[in-house]
């Protein structure tokens, strides 16, 4: 997977350990999501989503990625390759700078990252967001993700399964 690609106006990098305070303030600022998806970001939860996979993957499937403008951390993406299914990638977490979102700024990286998926050979781009958040809904259906007709209960939510066709 080449995460270069993913796009023409930030560096794209794989996070590490040393990138947890700068993801938990990132993700800390958007209070919105966790009311929507709890429990609230911990560091510890940024770590263990880091190493997060679903079932019959490896870490070798996962890209935990950050989209950088210089040294500040503008997002944050966890992109898991060929899942559910060779021909699909699967956006398991994404979530912007609270301070750059409404401009633009994220449509713009899942643009360019789903035209790279598409020239990198990935036929669909999966993802979920939680029932009953209007910001989430509005900016994957805005991106092109439609539902696919599948949710699944996860206890304190439920989750809306979503598709966009490359």
């Amino acid at each position: 997977m080449n995460i270069q690609d993913f796009s023409s106006r930030y560096q794209v990098r794989l996070l590490t350990e040393q990138d947890v305070e700068d993801i938990f303030a990132l993700c800390s600022g958007n209070p919105l999501y966790y009311r929507h998806c709890p429990p609230f970001v911990t560091r510890d939860s940024v770590r263990q989503d880091m190493k997060a996979l679903p079932p019959h993957k490896t870490l070798a499937d996962k890209y935990y990625l950050g989209f950088f403008d210089g040294e500040q951390l503008v997002a944050v993406m966890d992109l898991i390759t060929a899942y559910p299914n060779p021909q699909t990638a699967f956006i398991g977490f994404f979530m912007m700078k609270q301070e750059l979102q409404g401009r633009g700024v994220g449509t713009s990286i899942i643009s360019e990252l789903c035209d790279s998926l598409r020239r990198q050979q990935v036929q669909a781009v999966r993802l979920c967001w939680v029932s009953g958040n209007p910001q989430s809904e509005a900016f994957w259906h805005k991106n092109g993700f439609m539902e696919t007709g599948v949710s699944s209960d996860r206890g304190d939510y439920t989750v809306v399964v979503a598709e966009r066709l490359l």
